[in-house]
């Protein structure tokens, strides 16, 4: 039997980014007027997490955005947030597809994925693309989320889904975004042999598959079941939301393939961050203005943004 891991400090008004501000005592309801209804409370939200590679159960809460989620992990099990790679949700298998992103379920569960090895590996660009689909942790680290089948890194055995890249050509890039990392490597000159160092994931040990699951956890790779998840956002506190519709998915998965076609990059979380813009957005002059006053540091050119409002607002035109 697992022992509980260690709770983070409680007592912190700050819940998941659910102030509980006392504000102003509301006065006395003047005769005859019903006094006013008092603000519903908000559910004090605490989500369980484990190391992927074997750990007791944890339990963290009190966190706005990725970076001081990190943190909370990191104090739970006595490592620096620096160690954490990403994380994923419901499996502790490196799977891409539970990656958090900017949302958690409110019955999910987090798996910290640490540094494991450093590697170095001598890759030659002998054509434009190296076949790598690069994303970040939204703390500073970028990994490697796909890599494409007959690619040139698909013939290095060493490199693998979910090695973090920490240098190119002993150049850090650690705090760089995914899409920087990618318009470095695209820069790089071909038949000039260049460096990656990597750090890989920390290996599971063999009791992986025995260690226990708390009883309010989803199963591994089940998708959870509450309709409300927690939003992260990089700038302003953290909201409960509804769950995406399948409509949203859709538009987002749409999006994200856009995303990799124009950038190379995968980032589910920036295509339903376009998704919501467009959603709000009657024609594409005004979608273009609002994705340049949130997201000006990508510089999308027009054409994209037309093809972003298409995918989202008329799906049948996008899919032509």
């Amino acid at each position: 039997m697992q022992r509980p891991g260690r709770q983070a400090q409680e007592g912190s008004p700050m819940e998941n980014s659910v102030w509980q501000d006392p504000g102003t005592p509301e006065p006395p309801a003047a005769e005859g007027i019903p006094a006013p209804c008092p603000h519903r409370a908000r559910p004090r939200l605490v989500f369980h997490t484990q190391l992927a590679h074997g750990s007791p159960t944890g339990r963290i809460e009190g966190f706005t955005n990725v970076k001081e989620l990190y943190a909370k992990i990191a104090e739970v099990f006595s490592i620096s947030p620096t160690e954490i790679l990403f994380c994923t949700l419901n499996t502790h298998k490196v799977d891409m597809q539970k990656l958090l992103g900017g949302q958690i379920g409110l019955e999910d569960f987090i798996f910290a994925h640490v540094r494991g090895e450093t590697k170095e590996v001598e890759v030659t660009k002998t054509e434009d693309a190296l076949g790598l689909t690069i994303t970040d942790n939204g703390a500073g680290y970028a990994f490697i989320k796909r890599i494409k089948e007959g690619s040139i890194i698909n013939r290095i055995q060493t490199v693998c889904v979910g090695d973090s890249i920490e240098a190119i050509n002993d150049h850090t890039i650690v705090g760089c975004r995914h899409y920087e990392v990618a318009r470095m490597l695209r820069e790089l000159p071909r038949a000039q042999p260049f460096t990656l160092r990597l750090v890989q994931p920390k290996k599971a040990f063999d009791m992986i598959g025995q260690r226990t699951r708390s009883s309010k956890s989803p199963g591994e790779g089940r998708v959870a079941s509450g309709k409300e998840t927690l939003r992260l956002r990089a700038q302003g506190p953290a909201t409960l939301e509804e769950r995406p519709s399948p409509f949203e998915e859709e538009a987002a998965c749409r999006v994200d393939d856009l995303l990799e076609s124009y950038m190379g990059i995968h980032d589910s979380e920036l295509a339903s961050m376009m998704v919501e813009a467009a959603k709000g957005s009657p024609s594409v002059a005004q979608l273009v203005r609002g994705l340049d006053s949130v997201l000006g540091e990508f510089a999308f050119p027009q054409e994209f943004v037309a093809e972003v409002w298409a995918a989202v607002c008329h799906p049948k035109v996008g899919q032509e």
